[in-house]
């Protein structure tokens, strides 16, 4: 089975999201606060985290990015306000997902599957893409680009492959959303801007760009 840790300072949210895991099949791990998260992450090696925003000994931003720094983790967050901007600086920390308090447990398992189905997808059409100084290993889940690996979250890694698989396509950002949140229904344009700003950056540190925004439309491959 695999490991889920979840960490949240509610007992009683800790409780009611590992019966729903366990349900669907997982192995739920818990942790009540920040350092404590870190500890059980570098211990058990989970398969993702669903992270709580507001916790005491380090808050869920500060424990993204310290996981960001070490590996790419998938990570969901959990969140109390239902506000765009709280959301927006969760992707931007590099987290894969969010899910807004309160919530359906339902709702959480689904979109536990979604991202480490995105992570763990390798066989769609190529396993290995190669587009310039761009190079994708679905296998291994790696992206590089002109040989110097990218460290990219599952729902970034999934997005770049589908400018790859398709690199003369211009898509919307309805197209980047079904592909990128196949189980997800309520995903603003905002969200995939935010992923598209990340993905960007990470490439731009390397003297590269792999997007091409096209006006009017969405996004694209750029030419690589």
């Amino acid at each position: 089975m695999q490991k889920i840790l979840v960490v949240d300072d509610d007992a009683h949210i800790r409780d009611v999201v590992c019966f729903a895991l366990r349900r669907a099949g997982f192995q739920p791990l818990t942790a009540g606060n920040g350092r404590a998260a870190l500890e059980v992450a570098a211990r058990e090696m989970p398969a993702l985290v669903v992270l709580d925003i507001l916790m005491p000994e380090l808050d869920g931003t500060a424990v993204c990015v310290r996981l960001r720094a070490k590996s790419d983790l998938p990570v969901i967050f959990l969140t109390s306000k239902d506000e765009e901007m709280d959301r927006i600086l969760g992707l931007e920390l590099g987290a894969d997902d969010y899910v807004v308090k309160p919530f359906s447990p339902r709702e959480l398992v689904a979109r536990v599957k979604a991202v480490l189905r995105r992570k763990g997808t390798s066989a769609e059409v190529e396993q290995k893409l190669t587009r310039g100084k761009l190079s994708i290993d679905s296998e291994e889940h790696v992206a590089a680009w002109d040989g110097s690996a990218v460290s990219l979250t599952a729902t970034e890694f999934a997005l770049l492959k589908v400018f790859a698989t398709q690199p003369r396509r211009a898509f919307t950002r309805e197209n980047l959303m079904a592909a990128a949140y196949p189980d997800a229904r309520f995903v603003s344009d905002r969200t995939i801007d935010s992923h598209i700003r990340h993905i960007r950056a990470k490439f731009q540190a390397l003297g590269g760009d792999p997007i091409e925004t096209v006006h009017g439309v969405g996004y694209k491959l750029a030419a690589l």
